[in-house]
């Protein structure tokens, strides 16, 4: 499986052949380089027959800027937990305010935690989920306040089912 990276706001797909990463794939179209470690932070990279000099800096917040030949760009790599909250409409600094929570996964409402108007801090619990003889606590994915509960305790939801609304 590939890394998705995103690049100044581009999203591309970066997938590797064998062990030496010195060839792969970009968003399906086959590329070749040779990168050389000049130092800890820096490399020298050819593709193309073009000359690149690369400077890693420290990661902010998850993303990391670059400068090649000085220029600055900042990097993300998007894992599959990244991905996950995608497909539940629950991206990482995404559009900024969150709508609702969808079921990960099909399963038994074990726990409602929340009620309309419980004001949650990303990370709170606001409900327990069972699937597949496991326990999955759900929490909220952002400073929300809860609107609406969609479910009930002791019943059943389906992958994607909208089971909190918030304000």
């Amino acid at each position: 499986m590939g890394k998705r990276v995103k690049v100044s706001g581009s999203e591309f797909l970066i997938e590797f052949e064998g062990e030496n990463k010195g060839n792969g794939t970009h968003n399906a179209k086959p590329f070749v380089w040779d990168v050389s470690k000049i130092s800890d932070n820096f490399y020298h990279v050819i593709k193309d027959n073009r000359s690149f000099n690369v400077e890693i800096l420290e990661a902010i917040d998850g993303k990391r800027p670059i400068k090649v030949n000085g220029n600055m760009y900042e990097t993300e790599t998007i894992d599959k937990f990244d991905e996950l909250l995608k497909k539940l409409g629950m991206e990482k600094g995404g559009a900024g305010k969150v709508n609702e929570l969808k079921a990960p996964m099909p399963g038994l409402v074990l726990e409602i935690n929340v009620k309309p108007g419980d004001q949650l801090q990303k990370g709170d619990r606001v409900l327990v989920l069972e699937a597949m003889k496991m326990e999955n606590v759900i929490k909220a994915p952002a400073d929300v306040t809860v609107a609406s509960i969609e479910i009930e305790k002791g019943k059943t939801v389906d992958k994607n089912q909208v089971m909190v609304r918030f304000a």
